[in-house]
């Protein structure tokens, strides 16, 4: 035996200090393997749409619901199936507003055991899946014991039927009826759903991406793919100013400025001195329009100022990085370089265009991408309060320890936005320092420069800061997916032909089944049994498009959770769920509010659409939790057979 396998053992015998702890473990994990694997739970371009998305998350896509009818539906009315599905989604919410239905003590004491019965009943079939010490984990640790006493009752003789009776009205007439049930509601949550994918994009648009964090944060089970958005706010902390111009630019348009200032506690004044300094209201600069947020006039051109503000620096601090690093391939880019500053207009491509509601006051034509000395102190302000909120280093650090750039799990193929690859189907190829990348290779290259980012936050400059932006807009980056970014076209031009950003051949190449199963095969999974799991790209049901494409081996889950596209997509978002039997799609309404589920049982699911169905019920020793369990045995056995058995 090697020297460091016999080290490891010698550490591994201090946990399993006798033959019988480590025979008990084996036999333990051995079990575990036969179990039927958990249900995951795919979503994808959250946005900031907290509300909507925690609704879904409590819910678990109706998971919730249907494991109340499976065992109900003989006791319950449809609308008593509601109000305790509420009750699960929102237990301190939905017990508030049903304590002051009662008159009396008596009847709302008669409601407590009922409910708390049928709790305790659901509990079981919501768990059926999970060892009992799993189960312990997920109950209130403060009623560990009553609650057990309860799910494992055997009473056949009824010599126990007036303890537990006893055990409910103690719990009641100790004030602790609302507790338990609270307790017993987030336990169903967490054993309806074992593990949760974010497939990318929980950052921008929205209002609440900081609340989604902390949801996310405080969640029992989950990994996350980043999507081009939230890169955008990694490589801002990590030090790139572009990244960060780009961000405030991205708030500014969307009147989610209070995110940057009070969420994370970012000044904007410095920004804003500059901003009344040089500009002036502009048309295109305005924020968009929140329903449910008003604004003063002089507040919307406080806003207006700042978007122009930051979009010159933005596109000012672009152009440096294009030209320190030509295998970008982005001099195209250099727009303001080809901008007529007497004749107001543009030529691209050889095609010349007036240019309208410019904002061109901080530029120097004869040096387009310099910095005026307020605006490098503007942005080294800003900078150093990025770097330095505690908030936002808590929710950026979360963000690298949980996400990656793409996920093999279960046989699938997690990815946010797409592989690079050209009209034959080909993964393209970028050039890096004279070395060439292409398809899985690409994205390990892509990750590693952005983790060097992150770790080395004080570099600004370097090749892995620069990197990072270019995840957000180059043309081979896995999560653009575009040839180009045509954000000053859309400022400044009114031929919309220029506004065109062409997307990668991947998006229409992803409908064929051939395409799916070389990509599958590129990261070394089983075309015959793995599916692509996509986000990034809203799909359009109100047009009749399917996110079931290549006979089910692409599914993409972006259906509109950002309340900006659901005019386009005509629903409210997709989301995914696998479990033992199969994967099935599930469509979301538009979410109007908590309120509404509240007090009137409405749920924002539609129509269910199975993916793919198992032949044979798939086991947790057939997943990415059954390898690690394997190797967890296989270590034991060796500790066994080399400490306990000489």
């Amino acid at each position: 035996m090697d020297v460091l396998k016999e080290k490891f053992l010698d550490l591994l015998a201090q946990k399993y200090d006798s033959e019988e702890k480590v025979v008990t473990e084996i036999i333990n994990l051995e079990a575990i393997l036969d179990l039927p694997k958990g249900t995951e739970h795919f979503v994808s371009d959250l946005h900031g749409e907290y509300q909507a998305f925690q609704h879904v998350l409590r819910n678990g896509s109706g998971k919730v619901k249907e494991k109340i009818r499976d065992i109900f539906k003989d006791e319950l009315t449809e609308e008593e199936i509601n109000e305790f599905a509420t009750l699960i989604y929102y237990p301190e919410e939905k017990l508030q507003l049903i304590r002051n239905q009662f008159d009396n003590n008596q009847e709302l004491n008669e409601w407590y055991v009922k409910t708390i019965d049928q709790m305790i009943r659901l509990i079981p079939y919501a768990s059926s899946k999970y060892t009992r010490t799993k189960l312990r984990k997920a109950l209130p640790k403060q009623f560990i014991y009553v609650i057990e006493e309860l799910l494992y009752k055997t009473d056949e003789y009824t010599n126990k039927k007036h303890y537990y009776s006893k055990i409910v009205q103690k719990v009641i007439s100790l004030g602790q009826a609302d507790k338990l049930i609270i307790g017993l509601a987030y336990t169903t949550q967490q054993l309806v759903v074992d593990h949760l994918h974010v497939v990318g994009d929980i950052y921008d648009r929205g209002p609440e991406p900081d609340k989604i964090m902390e949801a996310l944060i405080n969640y029992h089970s989950l990994d996350i793919q980043w999507g081009n958005h939230d890169i955008l706010w990694i490589g801002a902390f990590s030090g790139s100013k572009v990244c960060l111009a780009n961000i405030i630019r991205i708030c500014a348009r969307y009147d989610n400025l209070d995110i940057i200032e009070d969420v994370y506690g970012i000044n904007l004044r410095p920004l804003l001195n500059l901003a009344e300094k040089y500009y002036e209201d502009n048309p295109a600069f305005r924020p968009k329009r929140h329903s449910n947020k008003q604004q003063s006039e002089e507040e919307q051109l406080q806003i207006t100022k700042i978007h122009q503000a930051i979009a010159m620096i933005q596109f000012k601090l672009e152009m440096p990085i294009i030209k320190r690093r030509p295998y970008f391939n982005m001099s195209k880019r250099l727009l303001l370089e080809k901008v007529d500053y007497e004749k107001n207009e543009i030529t691209i491509n050889g095609k010349t265009y007036p240019l309208e509601n410019t904002c061109f006051t901080t530029v120097n034509p004869d040096q387009p991408d310099e910095l005026l000395e307020e605006e490098k102190q503007v942005m080294d302000k800003l900078l150093f309060s990025v770097q330095h909120s505690e908030k936002l280093a808590r929710h950026m650090k979360f963000l690298l320890k949980k996400g990656t750039l793409y996920l093999k799990y279960n046989g699938n193929l997690l990815i946010h936005g797409c592989i690079p690859i050209d009209g034959n189907g080909n993964m393209e190829k970028l050039v890096i320092e004279n070395k060439a990348y292409a398809g899985r290779e690409l994205l390990d290259i892509f990750e590693q420069y952005l983790r060097h980012a992150f770790a080395n936050r004080e570099e600004t400059d370097d090749l892995a800061t620069d990197m990072v932006w270019y995840l957000w807009t180059g043309e081979y980056s896995s999560l653009f997916g575009k040839r180009e970014m045509t954000t000053f076209e859309r400022y400044f031009i009114s031929d919309k032909a220029t506004h065109k950003e062409r997307k990668n051949p991947y998006y229409y190449l992803r409908e064929k089944e051939e395409t799916c199963r070389n990509i599958l095969e590129e990261f070394d999974l089983d075309p015959d049994q793995g599916h692509i799991i996509n986000g990034h790209t809203p799909v359009k049901e109100i047009d009749g498009e399917n996110p079931i494409k290549a006979n089910g081996k692409m599914i993409v889950i972006d259906g509109g959770f950002s309340k900006a596209y659901q005019s386009t997509t005509g629903i409210a978002g997709y989301t995914l769920l696998y479990n033992s039997f199969g994967m099935q799609l599930v469509a979301h309404q538009h979410f109007s509010s908590k309120e509404d589920v509240l007090r009137n049982g409405n749920d924002v699911l539609s129509v269910r659409r199975l993916v793919d169905k198992e032949l044979e019920r798939k086991k947790v020793s057939e997943t990415n939790v059954g390898e690690k369990l394997i190797q967890e045995i296989n270590m034991l056995n060796s500790l066994l057979k080399y400490r306990y058995m000489k």
